[in-house]
């Protein structure tokens, strides 16, 4: 709910975040967007695997089917990139030529993780290089290494692989992406595949407030969470006259955009199934907004991700596609009425993303730590 206003102003707990949050993220009741404004809205869908945008715009518009991402990918509308916290993203066109540079800081110091393999390399010279090679053809990052090394046999291969991703801007090229298609990862430039020069990186305040729109309300370490990136509290302070500001629970400061919507903390949140990494799980320093407290790490395994279900608001469990079965795991009990909402948004995910195809949908054993 939200508390009495303090000094510092209005306090927000964490139900009042979540349905925020929810909100901005389309997942309070679907939205009547088209596939791409949605990608905009959200700055990205996370991507580390196939699958995971189609089903996080499943869970958030009204009428989306697969083959409209899928048309915008094989038309370059959009397209899969390395970009926030060093994961790939689905971004559109725009995006990916703007919000690229602005965090090629990250991108800077990641390299510098792999110096020790990159000694008497001329990054700049690796960096003509590589944008050589693949704007002559897509390349894997197996023939990136082959090829660099021919030049610096005495560097590490992989890391020569990872210095012309950090230091260009590759996108995966297609079918890699396309729903129902298989490929390889294979890469280009960004400008080489969108037919345009990239962008100078966008002035942070402006980025601020994309991502207070779609994820706030929200700290200066939670932005800084979401993009890999730091020293964003000067941009911040700029834009403070024209921002609402509260606290959490314990006293952070959180901004927002004053006109952005705060439903009240009672609205309903029916249940929604999200595929693995999905953005609403890993854009906030804390989490609790949308992740129990008790639920902490039970969405992981080491570096795998489960696809999970939200259940009035929060991580609820995670689920699975076990050849013709969605397979459900809470990880609490689930009253009568929970469960009956949660087979009914499984249901409705099923005719999405699988139509004609004939599913059970069972709950398996409850989930403990």
């Amino acid at each position: 709910m939200t508390k009495t206003t303090s000094p510092a102003g209005p306090v927000l707990d964490a139900r009042a975040l979540n349905r925020a949050t929810l909100a901005r993220q389309l997942l309070l009741s679907p939205a009547e967007l088209s596939a791409k404004a949605a990608v905009e809205h959200l700055l990205g869908l996370q991507a580390q695997n196939v699958k995971p945008p189609y089903y996080a715009l499943a869970a958030r518009l009204e009428g989306f089917v697969p083959e409209q991402l899928s048309g915008l990918m094989a038309d370059r509308e959009v397209v899969r990139i390395v970009s926030m916290r060093s994961t790939i993203h689905t971004h559109t066109a725009d995006d990916c030529l703007t919000l690229r540079p602005l965090v090629q800081p990250a991108r800077d110091r990641e390299l510098a993780n792999f110096r020790k393999g990159l000694v008497g390399v001329d990054l700049d010279r690796l960096a003509v290089l590589a944008r050589e090679l693949v704007e002559d053809e897509p390349r894997t990052m197996g023939q990136l290494r082959e090829a660099l090394t021919v030049e610096w046999p005495d560097a590490d291969p992989q890391s020569l692989a990872v210095a012309a991703r950090c230091r260009l801007p590759l996108v995966q090229v297609t079918p890699r992406g396309l729903w129902g298609r298989s490929g390889q990862v294979a890469l280009t430039t960004a400008e080489h595949w969108l037919g345009r020069p990239a962008q100078q990186a966008p002035a942070a305040d402006a980025v601020v407030l994309r991502y207070l729109a779609a994820f706030g309300p929200a700290s200066v370490k939670d932005m800084q969470t979401w993009a890999g990136l730091t020293r964003l509290r000067e941009a911040f302070a700029g834009l403070r006259p024209h921002l609402s500001v509260f606290r959490d629970d314990h006293g952070v400061e959180l901004f927002d955009l004053p006109e952005a919507p705060r439903p009240d903390p009672e609205t309903p949140a029916p249940p929604r199934f999200l595929a693995e990494f999905d953005n609403l799980l890993l854009s906030h320093a804390d989490r609790s907004r949308v992740i129990p407290p008790e639920y902490w790490g039970r969405s992981w395994q080491g570096n795998q991700a489960y696809c999970t279900f939200l259940v009035d608001g929060f991580l609820a469990g995670v689920w699975r596609l076990d050849r013709d079965t969605l397979v459900v795991e809470p990880f609490g009990r689930l009253t009568g009425a929970q469960k009956r909402d949660v087979l009914a948004e499984g249901e409705r995910v099923l005719a999405v993303m699988h139509p004609g195809e004939s599913y059970d949908i069972r709950f398996g054993t409850v989930l403990r730590p």
